[in-house]
């Protein structure tokens, strides 16, 4: 190969890895907002999103170019379990999430697309989103305006409330590539102002080392934790599809044929079980990273290799995971306000694209039962056997789809 070639080539990994970090960087405030929340290692959740997206592009040959990592959607079920069952028990629910994909991709494989959109219409999918988003309001609303040893609510509101407006007016007013970073851009408002209040210790930053090993955590067979985690499973898997639906649109290609949903939900389930596996969140294509693509044009996936190798790198950082645990919770709060509404608007947002007749008799009962019995919190023991919330409306609500007759 001539020098000129190789200098060209060079040349181009160079700027594939530059654009890479900045994918990353869209991604970046969400990706590690997921773990700091549940209680996971920030670090660990940089490091199984790298190699999930790595799993992702081998599946799908490297055809797609979409990051993957943490989900809000298991974000509700999943304080709920580490809570209740503990986290490696929490885990173990995880991985049978992935497992779930699998089987979805095999449907898919078999039977074609079609069938997922008779077993999961919006009728079902909707509301399954919007009580994933109701669930966690409260949490939002609590991390926004309660005190805590250090300082008051006043304080804690000032804070929320100035991280909440700037991710809203980076979203409204920003243009560009900043419009993609309204997060982090919250995250870095709230905390120029919890700073001066004396919100922030950064003694564990001072105290963590240069380069750690992130705290892989493996999960622990636990049969209840996995009845409580897996049915919640139904809403990211009809989000996979919608966003794999949106990347297609952006690069005007056809993926749902071209490797095919069963390739993209199989690299998901994958991601999704090997995250567990580490510790880690399960991952999802990141919305952001799409609205990067459509905005920059980088329509490379190995772009995406990149920021996946880059969020690997980044994960061996012990002051950057100790500085994520720093942050406070009046920050999160504040722009979880946005972020848990954000997930209701997108389950409303599929019930009016799914065009569906929301006072017909069928769809009237399938929606306020999923809804009531999600967000009232109804629960269903015997004994170790235990459903409750999200889990057990997501079973009720495919149950009732398929049960009633359509007239």
């Amino acid at each position: 190969m001539l020098p000129r070639e190789q200098q060209k080539i060079y040349e181009l990994r160079i700027r594939d890895l530059i654009f890479g970090i900045q994918m990353l960087c869209v991604a970046f405030g969400a990706l590690v907002l997921v773990p700091i929340i549940a209680g996971l290692d920030p670090n660990v959740a940089l490091f199984t999103a790298g190699v999930g997206t790595l799993i992702f592009q081998i599946v799908t040959g490297g055809k797609i170019p979409v990051f993957l990592a943490s989900s809000f959607a298991f974000l509700s079920p999943m304080s709920l379990g580490i809570s209740q069952y503990g986290l490696a028990e929490t885990l173990s629910g995880l991985l049978t999430a992935g497992v779930v994909y699998l089987i979805l991709s095999l449907l898919i494989f078999w039977r074609g697309s079609g069938i997922i959109s008779r077993i999961l219409p919006p009728c079902v999918t909707g509301p399954v989103i919007m009580v994933i988003g109701l669930a966690l309001a409260p949490t939002a609303v609590k991390m926004a305006s309660e005190g805590g040893e250090s300082y008051s609510a006043a304080m804690a509101l000032s804070v929320s409330l100035t991280a909440l407006s700037v991710t809203i007016i980076t979203t409204i007013f920003a243009r560009g590539i900043w419009r993609l970073l309204p997060i982090l851009s919250g995250l870095l408002a709230g905390l120029l102002v919890a700073f001066p209040l004396g919100l922030v210790d950064l003694s564990p930053v001072a105290q963590a080392d240069w380069f750690a090993v992130p705290s892989f955590t493996f999960p622990k067979f636990h049969l209840p934790a996995i009845l409580f985690i897996v049915p919640v499973a139904i809403a990211p898997a009809i989000e996979h599809i919608g966003d794999i639906l949106a990347i297609s649109s952006v690069t005007g290609q056809d993926y749902v044929r071209q490797p095919g949903l069963h390739r993209t939900l199989l690299g998901d389930g994958l991601a999704t079980s090997v995250a567990a596996i580490l510790g880690g969140p399960p991952n999802t294509t990141y919305s952001e990273v799409t609205g990067a693509v459509a905005i920059t044009k980088l329509k490379n996936p190995a772009i995406m290799t990149w920021a996946a190798i880059a969020a690997i790198i980044c994960s061996f950082f012990g002051k950057l995971g100790a500085f994520l645990r720093a942050i406070p919770a009046p920050v999160m709060g504040g722009i979880l306000v946005i972020l848990f509404g954000t997930i209701v608007v997108v389950g409303i947002q599929s019930l009016v694209a799914g065009g569906e007749n929301l006072m017909k008799p069928r769809n009237l009962a399938i929606i306020s039962v999923i809804l009531v019995f999600g967000v009232g919190g109804m629960s269903f023991q015997a004994g170790e056997f235990a459903l409750q919330g999200i889990g057990l409306s997501s079973i009720i609500g495919v149950l009732m789809n398929l049960v009633l007759p359509e007239s």
